[in-house]
């Protein structure tokens, strides 16, 4: 039997496809324009950390509360999940470029009110804004770039917004550190923000829409000349025919899906259980507590300038970055199961160093040593976690819903992350200050370790398979089969 365009019979028939596509410039500038949605993540996540040194400077009230700090920071989290929730929708009803375009205004105007705040209640007002902004492009770039991806490189490809998060985040401690010492400081730290936007925007206004939603609003002539630009015409034949046959079989299934009709589903249940599940514990680990809070989390081992907390943070957002550069090589070539145990074990490791770094410093404050090993343990979290947990539950989640539900458990999912990334940003000062910094991140281990049996016995293996192939996965484990993804592999040209 022939095999379907993607699908690991099809691979195997012509292997040096999968390189020509990274020399794709369409393929490349789609990807990097809607990465440019990551960027405004990791750039509102690192920026507002070291913003948050000098804001409290400027407003006795922030200063003086705790709670007010973390309400500044988790605000911007409780508008990503309205965003979440919202932008699968959007994605579904308008399409990926609409959203995209949505998301960017948002941002625009949420980093305009808090350049401009002349209280904290006002700048939390602007971090909501920026949130819903975040939260719309959170659930839209990953898609985008999926459905815009040969499945032969769709991994890396999606990847590459985790790159562009961590990407953000680094260029947000480079200004921090560039307006230290120009006045408004943090005004102008969280102005920039809205520049990436804006450039989005005007990029996207040149970009099409994915052809798997064109052919699904019947747009069938504007998604072929989508993927004109991807496939040659020998491919481009064997897709449009396949994609025109999953279509129709996707339309007669499409009804008006609703947010129950999730778990309504065994085969839906268990794909959400494992897309929802890897989004929680991303959070759960700690990443949110590491990337708002470090030049924080630095001060509070015994560091107290903000130069050098800042400086310091910029290194740790310097190994972030290259260890997302790094998952996205091994993401396609170790798979995404392997890669997260990896990363879970190591992290787990590193926040016992940085626990035991912590412990020591409050109880010898004098010592810089200790204050040391602490700030090494924080570097070896994140150089594990960023390969691994960083990318995994993103490009894990753009693959394994069907069409119907892409949007749909793709939006629940992310506000999954947006939810949890909120209790731990909120939680995470009141915690230490009453149980210690040493502690609170005791604790994060030991989620790093049930996080690696829930992959262990849950995630399946997606690396290599087609939407439809990961599909029968599900379906399998429905009916009790927990088949591995080599028997799919060796199987693949029948589908």
């Amino acid at each position: 039997m022939k095999a379907t365009p993607g699908s690991s019979g099809y691979l195997e028939l012509y292997p040096e496809r999968k390189i020509s596509y990274f020399k794709n410039p369409y393929i490349l500038g789609v990807t990097a324009a809607a990465g440019i949605g990551g960027l405004l993540f990791g750039y509102d996540t690192g920026v507002i950390s070291g913003a948050l040194l000098y804001i409290k400077d400027d407003f006795v009230d922030v200063r003086n509360s705790s709670f007010l700090q973390e309400t500044i920071v988790s605000m911007a989290l409780v508008g990503a999940i309205i965003g979440a929730a919202t932008g699968g929708w959007i994605n579904d009803v308008f399409g990926r470029k609409k959203a995209t375009l949505t998301a960017d205004v948002v941002f625009t105007l949420g980093s305009t009110v808090m350049a401009a705040a002349p209280d904290a209640y006002v700048l939390i007002f602007g971090r909501l804004l920026i949130g819903i902004g975040v939260g719309i492009a959170s659930v839209t770039a990953p898609v985008y770039i999926a459905e815009s991806s040969p499945s032969e490189i769709r991994g890396s490809l999606v990847s590459t917004n985790v790159l562009m998060i961590t990407g953000g985040q680094f260029l947000s401690y480079l200004i921090n550190l560039a307006f230290t010492e120009v006045p408004g400081t943090w005004r102008w730290m969280l102005g920039v923000a809205g520049l990436p936007a804006v450039i989005q925007f005007c990029v996207m206004l040149f970009l099409p829409e994915s052809p798997r939603w064109l052919f699904l609003k019947n747009r069938k002539d504007e998604a072929i000349s989508v993927l004109s630009n991807i496939y040659n015409y020998e491919r481009l034949e064997d897709e449009v025919n396949y994609l025109t046959a999953v279509a129709e079989q996707e339309l007669q299934e499409r009804k008006n899906i609703r947010y129950m009709d999730v778990f309504q589903s065994k085969e839906i249940r268990n794909a959400f259980f494992v897309g929802a599940g890897l989004q929680a514990f991303q959070q759960f680990t700690g990443i949110s507590i590491v990337m708002y809070y470090s030049p924080t989390i630095i001060q509070m081992a015994g560091f107290n300038s903000n130069q050098l907390a800042l400086l310091l943070s910029l290194i740790v957002a310097g190994m972030n970055a290259a260890g997302t550069i790094l998952g996205i090589y091994l993401i396609d070539h170790t798979g995404r199961r392997k890669l997260a145990l990896t990363s879970l074990s190591g992290a787990t490791a590193a926040l016992a160093i940085l626990s035991a770094g912590s412990y020591l410093q409050s109880s010898d404050p004098a010592n810089k040593t200790f204050g040391w090993i602490a700030i090494v343990g924080l570097a070896l979290y994140i150089l594990f976690f960023a390969p691994g947990m960083g990318p995994v539950p993103w490009t894990v989640n753009s693959e394994i819903y069907p069409e119907e539900f892409r949007g749909v458990c793709g939006g629940m999912s992310a506000t999954v992350n947006w939810i949890c990334s909120v209790i731990m940003s909120e939680s995470f000062l009141s915690v230490s200050d009453s149980m210690g910094l040493g502690s609170s991140f005791v604790i994060l281990g030991v989620i790093c370790v049930v996080a690696f049996f829930f992959v262990l016995l849950f995630v399946p293996e997606t690396k290599g398979l087609t939407f439809e192939e990961v599909a029968l996965i599900w379906k399998r484990r429905a009916r009790g089969k927990y088949y591995d993804t080599q028997s799919l592999l060796e199987t693949g040209s029948q589908f």
